[in-house]
């Protein structure tokens, strides 16, 4: 990358700012930075919290883009930052309806950064916005990483969905009320049900599950497909954060007894090898209910 000006791996073709270094020390990116952004996988923030946790000063503010509860304990990113780093320090997040290579390629694209400090999340939005990126703030931490997380998953099952052919009103469904099912989860959680109609949640939900930049709504064709979990997961090449947040979420609902039928029937054909066809038909056979 440093030769290249380019990661020519994820994002081919798209050169790096000229104020943008690549560096693979810790010490050494973090030595002046004030503001500095994580952007790893869920599981793998808790490492990388830890690892920067020495070089970090009482000034140093953090965000992420990290999106999706930690698996097995069911923490949310802000939660996981509050225990190795504290809860006095500000932090934020960063999600919403973002593809890299449309946002690499200088296409209008818009955000939300959610932050414990108004402060912070507003310095955040005019330092990424410009002429091509719009940053929007937002108080409900809780809210945007919900959404990040479960609209993973559930574009795994419009994948599914599409790939076996069920057509647009089966797609508009699982949108629709997979929505419900993610606010559901979010207000118990304690986030404000508003966000939820926003970027981080209608927003970013209708883009992973309707177009083939989603890595999730990939998985969900190859699946739809007949190929393993394993070989989509090859194929596509990153990492598919909805195959772990299916069980994490499961787990956080179980928990909290809330209920998603859709989420848990994709937890049940990731996991427990039910067959797509199967799923649709406990849903299509659960009880009549009003809206």
């Amino acid at each position: 990358m440093v030769a290249d000006r380019e990661n020519a791996r994820y994002l081919p073709g798209i050169s790096f700012p000229t104020n943008l270094i690549a560096c693979p020390d810790l010490a050494e990116c973090l030595g002046d930075a004030r503001d500095i952004l994580l952007a790893v996988p869920s599981h793998g923030l808790r490492e990388t919290l830890m690892a920067i946790h020495p070089l970090l000063d009482s000034q140093s503010r953090i965000c992420w883009a990290t999106k999706g509860f930690e698996l097995h304990s069911g923490k949310l990113p802000h939660q996981v930052a509050a225990e190795i780093l504290g809860s006095d320090r500000p932090v934020a997040v960063l999600s919403g309806p973002t593809f890299a290579k449309e946002v690499g390629a200088g296409l209008p694209t818009a955000m939300t950064v959610a932050a414990n400090d108004e402060d912070f999340a507003q310095s955040l939005a005019v330092a990424l916005s410009g002429d091509k990126f719009r940053a929007y703030t937002s108080d409900d931490m809780i809210g945007v990483e919900v959404g990040g997380a479960v609209k993973n998953v559930l574009a795994i099952g419009a994948g599914i969905s599409d790939g076996l052919g069920f057509g647009a009103n089966t797609r508009v469904a699982l949108i629709t009320r997979g929505l419900v099912e993610m606010t559901r989860l979010g207000v118990a959680l304690g986030a404000d049900q508003k966000t939820f109609m926003g970027l981080a949640g209608m927003g970013d939900l209708v883009l992973t599950c309707t177009d083939n930049l989603s890595r999730n709504r990939r998985m969900g064709l190859a699946l739809a497909g007949g190929k393993t979990i394993a070989a989509a997961q090859e194929e596509i090449g990153q990492v598919v954060e909805g195959v772990l947040a299916a069980e994490a979420v499961k787990e956080v609902a179980d928990e909290l007894q809330i209920e998603m039928p859709i989420c848990q029937q994709l937890y049940r054909i990731l996991y427990e090898d039910a067959s797509p066809r199967e799923a649709v038909g406990a849903l299509m056979g659960r009880e009549l209910r009003s809206e």
